[in-house]
């Protein structure tokens, strides 16, 4: 015995590695066959476990399924009619039991007659219960799995119960069958192992290339004198990332102890990037790295690119001298790359303090710790500053923490001469305070808040002008404290970059928010201040210009226009494009509006001269300005008398009726093109509203949002309207909460009328006949229904407004001839006959029998006139309601 094991120590201390491949491929075969023989067992006795589990469950289901079973448990005697099929059962599915029993557990059937009768052993609750038990255990026949499943009636009540089971031994016997097989294979892949090292030798022998010892050792001795001449550091390291060589200058290069080789790279002490990039075995191309006060160039290649051993070989080579030039061009690549990003985060609206925010959000910590920011007060009006005297508004402020004595932002301070601020705002240089512990003059503006800045470690800072276009518009003051060098002269070169990029953003704001403000006061001008008054409808308005920076002030306008016969004329428009020209064009339109809404025409009427309007507008305008075709408008005029409302749009959206129930529906008005197209006709819609309705009028901009197509705004705004009972002020703010975008780029006109009805208290109407006698009866009439209404005083008057009226009418004009007279705001006095032809007002002479009844009437009234309707003209008067009698009275 002693004699073997010597002879296999003997064998696994064998030093060629042809033997040691051989050992270690025979151990791991032995490992593997032991490790398939014990999961061939584990294997086995799960499988035989499952096996036992589903037959002896599959022979339990089948027979409490079985035809009959529900018969012969009925039988008188049911033990007697199913012990021998359960005995069947069991010899043809192989189980060891198949017992029936009742569902308190007394068994009908057995293997064993003798036992018959008695209790089961085992769980039951769950399968009287309805369900199935599978269970495990160990009886005198050793570990065996049974199951227990209910037998149900017709109508799914358990009437009986079925165990089967089966011992895990009949089940099992997988192991002996195969315990050959796996033998022949452990034999087999022995034999494989063999043959295998006797590749690894042959291998082995090919890789020396037959070479004697002595020819080796001449290319060993070779090679290390190569490796010591050269003035370049090799390190040649093994597969695991050990020193496996170092020549000389690498040594010297490195500063390696002579116990170095062996060592893995991590623990020879180097610097950190070079120990990770000998440790990572990446190839590497001059890539420089500092070693102690040394600037390496390093070159890196692993050494099984060709098939040799796994490793890499590194070569260093000293580049000191280099180092200065280098680090300038670093520093001056980093300063290129810092104002490239400048560019691209500075200035990205349109908005003087935003633009200074970010000059300060930028700054902090890439060059500076604490950025603040100081802008003459009329730069955020948009204004030019003033170079009188230093006070400047602080706009922005960025730190790397906010506890410090610095000013916070929005405060006006008024910088002293002496400070770096006002030497730099007032002279427009840059001013460099390096050493802000020796109090120079900078602590005149606040000396306890000053010392308080120097307690917080902020000891050196830049003050740089804001300068674009000649102008300095502020200060942007950069303060350094976490970094203990302070500031040089180069910064102050970056410095100056930084606030001349910044400065012509902030100017460029600057100049946007000035047009941005005229615009916004000409279109404030322009729009009406005060609705006029009339009794006709309840009106509520909003107006939002559009935000600064998102395109400017538009062309929206919207107006109010009271007219003859106590109608009342409701107009929105929009005109294209922004700025200045938009709000200009705007008024002139608004203008036209108006004038051509005195001579009274109907609304498609009325749109046909202002496209032609605009069509002038944009033959006169130099090609310089933006046309005005393509602007749009939507004039609706209501009658409270007969509650009619006449609408016509040129290219504008439809308006919104809104009933006295709360229903909301779009105005079916004909789309007209916009206006400056010309040659196209306009069409009108006449729609009926009935007292307590709402028209609706808006602009685009209300609806139309990037986020949003105009089809769902038109709809969430058709949505927002259906609400019965609200106010137009109410129903103003419930439409702006539900439509409003979060930045405006267009603006927004919402106008929300509520119609009323003239009552017919207030109104009086009678045909007249054509016949000179008529006018008599008619001053009678009217003499009536003035003292009715308690203006008797202006009777006179009236009487003789309507004497020439009525008296003109019969004699010049064609009948019908009819008289109305209303009492709104002011009283007014209408004669409508069937001719076309309009009166004209002249002065009689002195010898002339006629021609002073209009003169007349143009002395009595403050206003007169005609308007046209389908059938004839309409002449009217307006005179003042007398002195304490209220319009409402009825």
């Amino acid at each position: 015995m002693a004699g073997f094991l010597g002879r296999l120590r003997s064998a696994l201390s064998v030093r060629t590695v042809a033997r040691q491949v051989f050992s270690l491929q025979a151990a791991i075969v032995v490992l593997l066959v032991v490790a398939a023989v014990v999961a061939l067992v584990l294997q086995s006795r799960a499988d035989s476990e499952r096996e036992a589990r589903n037959r002896s469950l599959a022979v339990a289901e089948t027979f409490a399924s079985a035809p009959g079973i529900e018969e012969a448990l009925a039988a008188p005697d049911p033990a007697a009619v199913l012990q021998p099929r359960a005995e069947r059962a069991r010899k043809a599915s192989a189980v060891d039991f198949v017992v029936v029993m009742t569902t308190d557990g007394i068994r009908l059937t057995h293997p064993d007659p003798a036992q018959i009768g008695g209790p089961y052993i085992g769980t039951i609750g769950p399968a009287a219960a309805g369900g199935i038990v599978r269970e495990t255990v160990t009886g005198t026949l050793g570990p065996s799995t049974r199951a227990v499943v209910p037998v149900t009636d017709a109508e799914g009540k358990v009437i009986a119960l079925v165990s089967a089971g089966v011992t895990l031994e009949a089940v099992s016997g997988v192991v002996e069958h195969q315990l050959p097989l796996l033998l022949g294979a452990a034999a087999a892949a022995l034999a494989v192992a063999t043959f295998g090292t006797a590749l690894v030798g042959r291998r082995l022998r090919r890789q020396t290339h037959g070479l004697e010892p002595a020819e080796m050792t001449r290319m060993y001795e070779h090679h290390d004198a190569v490796l010591h001449a050269v003035r370049e550091g090799v390190l040649i390291l093994d597969g695991d990332g050990r020193l496996a060589l170092a020549n000389d200058e690498a040594r010297r290069l490195l500063g390696l102890s002579p116990e170095a080789e062996g060592q893995l790279a991590r623990e020879l002490g180097l610097a950190p990037d070079i120990a990770r990039l000998l440790a990572s075995g990446r190839p590497a191309t001059d890539e420089v790295h500092l070693a102690g006060d040394r600037l390496l160039a390093v070159n890196q290649r692993p050494t099984d690119s060709g098939g040799g051993p796994s490793g890499c070989v590194t070569t260093l080579r000293d580049t000191t001298e280099l180092q200065t030039v280098t680090g300038r061009a670093d520093v001056a690549q980093e300063r290129l790359k810092l104002l490239f990003a400048a560019g691209l985060e500075i200035g990205t609206s349109l908005d003087v303090e935003r633009t200074s925010q970010e000059l300060a959000d930028f700054a902090v910590p890439r060059f500076a710790d604490f950025v603040t920011v100081d802008l003459a007060d009329p730069v955020l009006r948009g204004e030019e500053p003033s170079q009188r005297g230093a006070a400047m508004r602080r706009v922005a402020f960025r730190g790397i923490r906010d506890d410090t004595p610095l000013y916070p932002p929005g405060k006006l301070i008024h910088f002293v001469p002496s400070t770096p601020q006002s030497l730099g705002y007032g002279s427009g240089e840059t001013v460099l305070e390096a050493d802000m512990t020796a109090f120079s003059g900078w602590q005149a503006q606040d000396p306890e808040r000053a010392r308080g800045l120097v307690d917080a470690g902020i000891h050196s800072m830049i003050a740089a002008p804001l300068r674009a276009r000649g102008v300095i518009l502020g200060v942007v003051t950069f303060w350094r404290s976490r970094k203990p060098e302070p500031f040089e002269h180069d910064d102050v070169t970056l410095a100056e970059e930084l606030a001349a990029r910044a400065a012509v953003v902030i100017d460029n704001a600057r100049r946007f928010t000035r047009e941005h403000t005229m615009a916004v006061a000409l279109q404030r001008s322009l729009l009406p201040r005060a609705l006029p008054e009339q009794n006709a409808l309840d009106v509520a308005h909003r107006y939002l210009p559009a935000q600064a920076g998102s395109g400017g002030v538009g062309g929206d306008w919207f107006d109010v226009i009271p007219l003859p016969g106590a109608r009342v004329a409701l107009v929105v428009g929009d005109v294209v494009g922004h700025g200045l020209h938009a709000a200009a064009t705007m008024g002139r339109l608004r203008t036209a509006v108006h004038n051509f809404s005195s001579l009274d025409m109907a609304p498609d009427e009325l749109l046909w001269h202002l496209d032609e309007l605009v069509t002038r507008i944009d033959q006169d305008e130099s090609g310089d300005v933006a046309p005005v075709t393509g602007a749009t408008c939507l004039y609706a005029l209501y009658d409270p008398g007969s509650q009619m409302c006449t609408m016509a749009r040129a290219g504008h959206l439809e308006p919104v009726v809104v009933r006295p129930d709360g229903s909301a529906s779009f105005a079916a008005v004909p789309g007209g093109p916009p206006l400056g197209l010309s040659g196209l006709p306009f069409e009108t819609a006449e729609i009926r509203l009935p007292e307590g309705s709402s028209l609706v009028l808006y602009t685009d901009g209300l609806v139309e949002d990037r986020t949003r197509d105009i089809d769902e705004g038109l709809e969430l705004l058709r949505r927002t309207l259906a609400h019965p009972g609200r106010t137009p002020e109410q129903t103003c703010g419930a439409v702006l909460d539900a439509l409003l975008p979060e930045e405006p780029s267009d603006d927004i006109a919402v106008v929300v009328a509520r119609t009323r009805e003239l009552a017919d208290a207030r109104t009086a109407v009678w045909d007249v006949a054509s016949d000179p006698s008529a006018v008599g009866q008619v001053r009678a009439a009217v003499t009536r229904t003035l003292a009715e209404w308690g203006l008797e005083e202006a009777s006179f008057t009236t009487e003789l407004i309507l004497s020439e009226l009525v008296t003109n009418a019969i004699r010049y004009a064609a009948e019908p001839v009819r008289v109305r007279l209303i009492r709104d705001r002011v009283r007014i006095c209408e004669v409508s006959d069937g001719s076309s032809t309009a009166p004209h007002l002249r002065r009689a002479a002195t010898t002339d029998e006629g021609g002073r009844g209009l003169f007349l009437v143009a002395q009595f009234a403050d206003r007169w006139g005609t308007r046209y309707t389908a059938d004839g003209k309409v002449i009217w008067t307006e005179q003042p309601l007398l002195t304490g009698t209220s319009d409402n009275d009825g």
